[in-house]
């Protein structure tokens, strides 16, 4: 979110905070619904940044219906809820014959309503047939779909050969395509959301919510671009509980808001200026102020990302839904264990629950030697973790960085625990034995920001040269 964007919800989202519980969630739904739409950037592909979430709100009525074994799905107050969203959509798409089009609520000019009213009919008609066939159909096919769109948007070369694929069809010129085309904001958070909730359907531990409850959930305005990953039965005991902000509620509004944005907007912003990015690692001459711009981006990374989640718990609070934590002083952990146990936390807890754990089972089941288990299961999550953050070489070797980080530490630790326990009798040499193991992890981690921040491992090899001289 812009500065602009958090002022604007932020208001909102304190107005929401005097309504009555029903109007509170009715609010909260709305508000979620518009910002999917406020928060995308605008696209150079006609009407793209208008279809793109309007696809992703008929996943979401879609992949709810799935979640109902029953008829309750068709219910007066989810019937009501879908038409209300139906009723925004096409209220956005008038938004195109206001006299300043494109209004605040869209990035650029709607699409013709007939063409929206035609969409939104389809999608009714889609779900309606959902919810006449069998669910597990519906959720491994979506689960499929899922990761086949999130695994083509990380590709450079996917993304590309989808935008040019798209220009064609709108009749634009396919020559000047490139893979920054398309940008769908928030989508990897989205897709999560998605992919935890059929999940945890097809395991029987999904609780029945309604279409406002769902989408509220997944479109979730303050969580929607950085998180946090929440889950869905703590979201939504927080949003049926009847909330009155009390004293101590708006202290910790104003702590982590105001935190939050001064990480982000005054700290981070300011590192940035001179931090380790791909136009300036060639411009270093010197070790020194190579190790200064790897700081300095180790730093930014952490105070930008940190600064959001900040913002998104104090504004979540201000209408009773406590988002979990994120971040717990990464950088002050001693190993790399407990580096990825307090780094994006939510996304971690996501990875554990629905690759790592039953990917461990599946090997232990078949009797794999534990050092092997413990190989393939850390090189791939993070091998996992880094093609979610982009499908390329740079990312890929950051995710291989922190698995060979973490494999050494877990057979390390493993086979000097006895002695360090007997070295470790005293507060000075526990304190000496956390100091060591604080600075080692801390560098590890700067040095894998080489891999993430730099596009090309040439550009990575070279920058670790210049690290030290060479």
């Amino acid at each position: 979110m812009t500065l602009p964007l958090i002022a604007i919800f932020g208001a909102l989202t304190l107005l929401a905070a005097f309504f009555s519980d029903r109007i509170r969630g009715l609010f909260l739904f709305t508000l979620s619904i518009l910002a999917v739409y406020a928060l995308q950037p605008a696209l150079p592909i006609r009407y793209l940044d208008f279809w793109l979430p309007t696809a992703a709100l008929a996943l979401a009525l879609i992949f709810w219906i799935s979640l109902h074994r029953g008829a309750e799905w068709h219910s007066a107050d989810n019937l009501l809820s879908a038409a209300w969203m139906g009723l925004i959509i096409l209220t956005l798409a008038l938004t195109r014959f206001l006299p300043s089009a494109p209004s605040p609520l869209t990035p650029s000019m709607p699409p013709r309503p007939e063409l929206v009213f035609a969409a939104t009919l389809a999608v009714a008609l889609l779900a309606a047939l959902t919810g006449r066939v069998r669910f597990g159909w519906v959720h491994a096919v979506g689960l499929a779909a899922l990761i086949v769109l999130l695994a083509v948007l990380k590709s450079p070369e996917a993304s590309l050969w989808m935008a040019r694929t798209l220009r064609l069809a709108n009749g634009q010129s396919a020559e000047t395509a490139s893979s920054f085309d398309i940008r769908w904001l928030g989508i990897s958070y989205i897709i999560f959301r998605f992919i935890h909730t059929l999940r945890e359907r097809q395991m029987g531990s999904a609780p029945e919510v309604s279409l406002r409850e769902y989408v509220t959930y997944i479109f979730f305005y303050p969580a929607l671009t950085a998180g946090p990953i929440d889950r869905l039965e703590r979201f939504v005991k927080d949003i049926r509980s009847s909330w009155k902000p009390a004293h101590e509620d708006w202290i910790v509004v104003v702590q982590r808001i105001g935190l939050g944005l001064f990480k982000k907007f005054v700290l981070a912003d300011s590192l940035a200026l001179m931090a380790l990015s791909a136009n300036n690692t060639d411009k270093v001459q010197s070790p020194g102020w190579a190790w200064i711009l790897l700081y300095a981006y180790t730093l930014q990374i952490f105070l930008d990302f940190s600064g959001y989640t900040d913002i998104a718990i104090g504004m979540a609070r201000m209408v009773g839904i406590r988002l979990p934590e994120n971040f717990n002083a990464p950088y002050l952990r001693p190993n790399v264990t407990q580096f990825w146990n307090n780094w994006h936390m939510t996304l971690t807890q996501w990875f554990r629950a629905y690759f790592f754990n039953p990917l461990t089972r599946a090997l232990r089941t078949r009797q794999f030697p534990i050092w092997s288990v413990i190989l393939i299961t850390q090189f791939l999550t993070m091998t996992l973790i880094g093609a979610w953050h982009g499908l390329t070489a740079n990312f890929l070797f950051w995710g291989l960085w922190h698995g060979l980080g973490l494999f050494v530490h877990n057979r390390w630790s493993d086979a000097t625990r006895a002695r360090v326990s007997e070295w470790a009798t005293t507060p000075l040499r526990q304190n000496l034995l956390n100091a060591s193991g604080l600075f080692f992890t801390f560098h590890y981690a700067a040095l894998g920001w080489v891999w993430f921040v730099l596009p090309t491992p040439a550009l990575a090899v070279d920058f670790f040269a210049r690290l030290v001289g060479m």
